[in-house]
């Protein structure tokens, strides 16, 4: 029948399940846990030729340094690192740091003839995490900046990624349990890879409030998230009555010890990336595209006490299609059905994913208790590892 469709091959992950199976980009963490610290940075470092970026804030309350930048219409083309980094406002002092380290080593935008001059373009971006470890001035500054993008660059293409409780995860919190950073990837029946890192700090939950189910545990690709510890999506009725006591009570717990009212602000910070080419204008109907799978894992969200901002980066490694092209673009712009095809399956890719990775944040931050706070984690709260 004209209206039927072939199943395609069943998704798969790449390597690591990482940001890092997308051929050209490193990670780096750097964080400080205890003596009233809770925070931490993560830099995601491009290849030595760049890579093409742009970015979509949807939160009320963001702090992002260099997003203008990324503007399609603006001059620079491709950038050297992204920051996400804890410490709200504060924190943006990191990207320094990591702006430094390229400068000695004569990467970023050419504005002389001295090998030496150049200005790294480093956008970033804050969440925040003040005074989670029980010292409101313990924040992210240049040397946590500098020590992310050492960290990345040492660990080479497709390494590992620490997730949880690291970076800019350190002190992340989700609707009162912990939150932290998760990653994960596909690879496309084209060739392509499509991978996010996502650090989750939500005003909104992580999960249903009726069931306890983790809002994006739909999401899997094979049994990734049972070996994460997720033996069931549902947990059982009474397990989930007693998580939700447990959780209600390590809020007020958290209240109790902040001596001085803070106002609860968050913001969820993603990258989300892919190696096939893409122009700028693509990178930024990616970014905008990927918001939809925070939406997915994450309710509500994008709220004025978040500031939820999704970068998307191409590192171009891959032609977007087969090269079957003429060239000759028509009067949209785009040169076949087969390149808009290619993209929409980036930008399907680009949301799916990030839900996923969400879920990795959950299932593998670990209950942190600080003077600042006490915040369980998803698999403590509901020992789901136990089924």
């Amino acid at each position: 029948m004209s209206g039927m469709r072939t199943p395609g091959p069943a998704p798969r992950t790449g390597r690591r399940n990482a940001l890092t199976d997308v051929a050209g980009i490193r990670v780096g963490h750097a964080g400080r846990a205890g003596d009233g610290w809770l925070t931490g940075v993560t830099a995601v470092l491009a290849p030595e030729d760049g890579m093409v970026a742009a970015v979509d804030v949807r939160g009320g309350g963001p702090g992002t340094r260099e997003t203008d930048a990324l503007d399609p219409r603006n001059l620079v083309a491709r950038i050297d690192a992204v920051v996400l980094t804890g410490g709200s406002a504060f924190g943006l002092d990191a990207a320094a740091g990591a702006a430094a380290w390229l400068e000695e080593r004569g990467r970023g935008f050419r504005v002389g003839a001295g090998p030496a001059q150049v200005v790294p373009v480093v956008p970033a971006a804050a969440l925040f995490d003040l005074g989670r470890g029980g010292r409101w001035k313990a924040r992210p500054g240049a040397e946590l900046g500098r020590e992310a993008v050492e960290e990345a660059a040492r660990g080479g293409e497709g390494g590992p990624v620490d997730q949880g409780c690291a970076g800019a995860g350190t002190g992340a919190v989700a609707g009162g349990m912990k939150g932290g950073i998760g990653t994960a990837s596909v690879v496309l029946p084209s060739g392509a890879t499509v991978a996010a890192l996502v650090a989750v700090n939500a005003s909104g939950s992580l999960l249903d409030p009726a069931t306890g189910a983790l809002y994006g545990a739909w999401t899997a690709v094979g049994d990734e998230f049972r070996a994460r510890g997720l033996r069931a999506p549902v947990p059982d009725a009474a397990v989930h009555a007693r998580a939700g006591e447990r959780l209600a009570a390590a809020r007020e717990e958290s209240r109790r010890r902040q001596a001085d009212e803070v106002r609860q602000l968050n913001t969820t910070l993603a990258v989300v990336a892919t190696d096939a080419v893409l122009t700028r204008a693509q990178a930024q109907k990616l970014a905008g595209t990927a918001h939809d799978g925070l939406a997915r894992a994450i309710r509500p969200v994008h709220l004025l006490t978040d500031g939820d901002t999704v970068f998307a980066l191409s590192t171009g490694r891959l032609p977007l299609t087969g090269g079957d092209e003429d060239g000759t673009p028509d009067r949209t712009g785009w040169r076949s059905h087969t390149e808009v095809a290619a993209v929409n399956e980036i930008l399907a890719a680009g949301a799916d994913v990030l839900s996923r990775a969400v879920v990795h944040a959950a299932l593998t931050a670990g209950t942190t208790d600080t003077p600042g706070g006490l915040f369980p984690s998803y698999l403590d709260l509901y020992d789901t590892s136990a089924g």
